[in-house]
C-alpha cells in the first residue's frame, strides 16, 4: 500500500496538513496534534503493518488484516495497540476512537 492513497481512508473534517510518500504520512488530527505514520512491511492482500513516525505523542502500531471473500470483496479487521498512559489517554481517547470510527466508515466504502 502506497501511504499517499491513506489519504482516501481518512476523516477529511478530522485531519489537516497532511503530507504523504510511499511509506510515511503525516497529518494533524482536530482535538488531538500531530500524527506520523510509516507502512513497515505488507504482505499482498492479507496485512499491512504500520508504526508510529516521527513527533507523535505516544508510540503504536496499526495492523490491517484482510481477509478475501467472494465477489470481489474482503474483510478488513484494524488492531491498534498503543503506549499510553493514563493521562494521555484521557486526552486522546475521543480524538482517536472518532478517527479510527471514521477510518472503519471510509474503508467500507472503498471499492479497488
Amino acid at each position: 500500500m502506497d501511504m499517499n492513497n491513506f489519504e482516501q481512508l481518512l476523516p477529511q473534517d478530522k485531519i489537516s496538513n497532511w503530507e504523504a510518500t510511499n511509506e510515511i504520512c503525516t497529518m494533524k488530527i482536530k482535538n488531538m496534534g500531530a500524527l506520523g505514520l510509516k507502512r513497515v512491511a505488507s504482505t499482498a492482500n492479507s496485512l499491512i503493518y504500520i508504526d508510529s513516525y516521527g513527533k507523535t505523542p505516544f508510540k503504536f502500531t496499526l495492523n490491517l488484516f484482510l481477509e478475501e471473500k467472494e465477489n470481489n470483496c474482503c474483510e478488513a479487521h484494524l488492531v491498534f495497540d498503543g503506549d499510553i498512559n493514563p493521562f494521555m489517554k484521557m486526552m486522546v481517547e475521543k480524538p482517536l476512537t472518532e478517527f479510527f470510527e471514521g477510518l472503519v466508515k471510509r474503508l467500507a466504502k472503498i471499492h479497488l
